[in-house]
């Protein structure tokens, strides 16, 4: 039993050995440089100082071109003064050029206020990054951590072994979790953790992306499914009405026994060109609702393939390490907007769609309707010029009892059951659409409102940020 546990006790020891001694040194490398360049609020105070820097140049220059102008006019009158005037004049210029020096040593000088202040800038964020590196290095179990820009010479260095993206994203995220809440800074955490683990798995962060991917291509494929099925049902209504439209057609164009012997061929061309009005508002109804499908299409998938080729470009750029989390932040801060505005102009075009549909089909039906009443109108005074002239033929004057006798059958076809039922029918369609246009324009009126809403809230944050960035810009400033 001894030797067995000796036996089992020496290859754990060796195995323990052998794992440590192939595991070798982890290093990895920062560049303080691109760090510093991708904090906002160091930029902004960089961009202060350079200001700051270029007042102090220009007092210097305008100092310079006094002690020039003196100079000048000391040279010009030379011959006038005496003696001790230009001695006077030249100890002068010497003091203001001795002054001037000062205030540019005082200025830009190694030990000047331009030095002072940008090392008060850089010091605050380098200990961040130091503390940060630290806590990576534990974590991560790195062997040594190098700086690239400091007095150590780097000839070369892979750029996998470069963690400065990762401090960069600790540093925008300790700034973020001072305007969280506490839920907010929860979920951060947990997103946080996620994306870690993800990219320290190679499989999962591919595998991730081959969902992102299948997710997009399936969103594509139903807005285009739900964009058939729109056209589908707006072809079978366009379909429905034609039948409809010739179907009235064909009622306006029958006429009693009676009148069928007094019709001459100008009541049926009129009859033809009315249908062939109606046709042709028809169609050219049917071309613009076409057309403007065909925008509302052509917009959406534009809006989808700006959205795929952002995730692609962003995916490439994860590859590559070269973008900054500012812009990554700022691009998913900005994609729901741009997704929300897509959304928007897509219903609004949509809705604008259905609005000129219901006016056209209203127009269609108040020019049918006058087309029938003008028909009716040309049939009565044919037939009455029928009855006069057959009178006047048999006795050569028109009596009064076949006056009569016209105006009662006028009045009697005049009013036919069949025309008051179409009016009815018509009417009731013509309230129908305006029902219609009226929901459609509350609908639009509270689309218009939601997204007023929005920028008024996308416009107070904006400016809380703003005043936050003022507040950290008077700090540095009386730092």
């Amino acid at each position: 039993m001894r030797k067995e546990f000796l036996f089992i006790f020496l290859n754990l020891f060796l195995g323990i050995t052998i794992q440590a001694q192939t595991r070798g040194t982890k290093l990895g490398y920062i560049d303080m440089e691109y760090i510093l360049q991708n904090v906002p609020n160091y930029i902004e105070a960089q961009n202060q100082l350079e200001q700051k820097a270029q007042k102090w140049k220009q007092e210097i220059e305008a100092k310079k071109n006094e002690i020039n102008k003196l100079k000048e006019a000391l040279k010009a009158e030379k011959a006038l003064l005496t003696k001790g005037l230009i001695e006077e004049r030249n100890s002068e210029i010497d003091f203001l050029e001795k002054e001037n020096l000062e205030y540019q040593q005082k200025r830009f000088g190694p030990n000047g206020d331009l030095m002072t202040q940008k090392l008060g800038l850089t010091k605050p964020i380098q200990d961040q990054v130091f503390s940060i590196v630290q806590d990576i290095a534990e974590t991560k179990k790195y062997d040594f951590i190098f700086d690239k820009t400091s007095d150590l010479t780097m000839l070369f260095a892979a750029k996998r072994f470069d963690i400065s993206d990762k401090v960069v994203q600790v540093l925008n995220r300790t700034e973020k979790r001072e305007q969280l809440t506490k839920k907010q800074l929860k979920e951060e955490e947990e997103k946080e953790a996620r994306e870690e683990a993800i990219a320290d798995n190679p499989n999962l962060s591919q595998r991730q992306k081959d969902l992102e991917i299948k997710k997009s291509a399936r969103e594509a494929t139903l807005a285009a499914k739900k964009l058939a099925q729109e056209e589908r049902k707006m072809a079978a209504e366009d379909r429905k009405l034609q039948i409809n439209a010739d179907r009235k057609g064909n009622k306006n164009g029958t006429t009693p026994s009676t009148a069928k012997t007094t019709t001459t061929p100008d009541t049926s061309l009129d009859k033809e060109a009315a249908a062939k009005a109606a046709k042709q508002a028809q169609a050219n109804q049917r071309d613009e609702t076409l057309r403007i499908r065909q925008q509302a299409i052509e917009d959406k998938k534009k809006a989808l393939e700006e959205r795929r080729q952002q995730i692609l470009d962003e995916r490439e750029a994860k590859k590559q390490g070269a973008i900054p989390a500012t812009t990554k932040t700022t691009e998913t801060t900005a994609n729901p907007d741009s997704k929300i505005e897509a959304a928007k102009t897509a219903t609004a075009t949509v809705l604008e769609a259905k609005q000129k549909q219901a006016e056209a089909r209203t127009k269609a039906l108040e020019d049918r309707k006058k087309a029938a009443e003008e028909n009716r109108k040309l049939q009565e005074e044919k037939r009455i010029q029928a009855i006069e002239s057959k009178q006047v033929k048999k006795t050569g004057t028109i009596s009064e009892s076949t006056i009569k006798e016209v105006e009662k059958a006028t009045d009697t076809t005049a009013k036919p059951t069949i025309d008051s039922t179409k009016i009815s029918v018509e009417e009731t369609k013509i309230k129908q659409a305006e029902a219609r246009t009226k929901t459609l324009e509350a609908r639009k009126k509270a689309l218009e409102e939601r997204r007023k809403k929005i920028l008024e809230d996308r416009e107070a944050a904006k400016k809380a940020n703003e005043e936050k960035l003022k507040t950290t810009k008077e700090k540095t400033n009386n730092n």
